[in-house]
């Protein structure tokens, strides 16, 4: 792979870093803020989209920053799970940041030029942990992604908030600097370089258990993942405002701990070298457990954020699922349910956002006949929710069916009776909030008299986000390609 030394890594991740500086000086003109902001959007999907070509012909680009310790620099590399990962949340901040104008007018948020600066420092830290060269840099950045968001989950600025924030932070930093700071110091003495190197960089230089306590370490450490039990910041966190919720959950903060847990997988420890010593089943059990008992728990959730929170937590281990199959399939799955999963939930999170603006009901046993009065933003759930499930012709449906084909290749069985039935609680708490909407009237007939879409710039993000679960299924090659080259054919 030819890797070309190139300013535009680090111009990626510092666009809208650099933003938020014009962002923070123009408090006094919203619109003028608003368009720096948009501006930082396009700009940074520009630039990684510019790298497409390069990386899928097999080359990339590199930048070292500094050179912090001996050996270990603090250096980006674009590669083509880095690219992968990039691509989505670049792609997907534009839409956050539209409905966040819309959100935050609507309901006349306070603070809103702290909020959309903080915004812009936190995509700039999701955009360094993709193109993290080595181990050390995804660190600093990852810690840097933790502290900017916790503005956002205190925005309310009230006790709740407070104390959700501090649980954040607790649970966050705490594993980070408990667990993955220790992990990522063993891994360096044992193999004397945190590079991310395919196939991994401890083969024949730690032993099993080394190697196991590393996972377990990892996995943990990097809690914005949210396997269980290290999870309960996240549905404290959905006291934010919907759009740092959707920001959470389907653009940044929870992918880049799945992204990093994937990436110490692939790049650390190595499949092959995990396959060997018969470690891919601790990863798999943590992630089977956290799927069934998130989606349980969803189920019993009548607040829609709250219900959605649990449903991303079980999502996401489905990713650290395909990784531990350790099967080419599985892993394709596990990797291509980052972009599937972040199209369809942050459309599930827009349309949270939209219902409250339009009639301010977070309910779901108040929604009755809602979706009669706000068809679009109904609709636009129903094939998010889809998606997620896994129903054709929907994306999901393609990063689930590679999930089960891997389980079956591997001859692990009782992942696939995890897969479906987990399917089946994912329709079972997501089809009575559709049916509710479209087909249950509500007890008052006049309680819904006054409710209608929320504003354009609330409802046209979640339409296009929606439209593109569907158009994911049906051109999904882009990806594919980035994956293949992590995985292999």
């Amino acid at each position: 792979m030819t890797i070309q030394t190139s300013i535009l890594p680090l111009a990626a991740v510092l666009v809208s870093l650099l933003a938020s500086i014009p962002i923070m000086l123009s408090h006094r003109v919203p619109n003028l803020r608003e368009g720096w902001t948009l501006l930082a959007g396009f700009a940074k999907f520009a630039i990684v989209a510019s790298m497409l070509p390069a990386v899928l012909a097999g080359g990339g680009y590199q930048w070292v920053i500094a050179q912090a310790l001996p050996g270990v620099p603090i250096a980006l590399r674009v590669d083509a799970m880095g690219l992968f990962f990039a691509l989505v949340a670049s792609f997907l901040w534009i839409f956050t940041s539209i409905y966040s104008i819309g959100y935050m007018r609507s309901l006349q948020e306070h603070a809103q030029t702290r909020y959309f600066a903080s915004f812009a420092v936190a995509i700039s830290a999701t955009i360094g942990v993709a193109f993290a060269a080595n181990l050390f840099t995804l660190y600093l950045f990852y810690e840097m992604l933790s502290l900017s968001t916790y503005p956002l989950v205190t925005h309310e600025q009230n006790a709740e908030a407070r104390a959700s924030g501090r649980k954040y932070l607790t649970y966050i930093l705490g594993t980070s600097i408990g667990f993955a700071l220790p992990a990522m110091l063993l891994a360096y003495a044992k193999a004397g370089t945190l590079d991310f190197t395919l196939g991994g960089i401890l083969a024949g230089k730690a032993d099993g258990m080394t190697v196991a306590i590393l996972l377990v370490l990892f996995i943990f450490g990097f809690a914005k993942a949210g396997v269980m039990p290290f999870h309960g910041w996240l549905p404290a966190a959905m006291v934010a405002p919907t759009p740092v919720s959707s920001f959470l959950h389907g653009v940044a903060v929870v992918k880049v701990g799945v992204f990093s847990i994937l990436r110490v997988i692939f790049y650390i420890l190595g499949t092959g070298n995990l396959a060997h010593l018969n470690l891919g089943g601790v990863i798999t059990t943590l992630a089977s457990v956290t799927i069934i008992v998130a989606s349980l728990v969803a189920l019993t959730q009548d607040n829609l954020k709250r219900r959605l929170a649990y449903s991303t937590i079980g999502q996401l281990s489905y990713m650290i699922l395909g990784a531990g199959m350790l099967t080419a399939s599985g892993m394709t799955g596990g990797i291509l349910h980052i972009a599937m999963h972040a199209f369809g939930k942050i459309t599930l999170f827009l349309c949270a956002g939209a219902i409250y603006v339009a009639s301010h009901r977070k309910y779901i046993s108040e929604m009755d006949g809602l979706g009669r009065r706000m068809p679009l933003t109904y609709t636009a759930f129903l094939l998010a929710s889809l998606s997620i499930i896994g129903m054709p012709p929907l994306g999901g449906f393609l990063s689930k069916w590679n999930l089960v084909i891997g389980a079956v290749e591997g001859g692990q069985y009782l992942l696939v009776v995890v897969l479906l039935v987990s399917s089946l609680l994912n329709a079972a708490y997501f089809f009575p909030i559709v049916y509710r909407g479209f087909f249950i009237q509500p007890q008052d007939a006049g309680a819904n008299a006054e409710v209608r879409e929320a504003p354009l710039l609330c409802v046209l993000p979640l339409s296009v986000t929606a439209f593109c679960s569907l158009i994911l299924f049906f051109w999904p090659s882009v990806f594919l390609g980035l994956i293949q080259q992590v995985v292999g054919p």
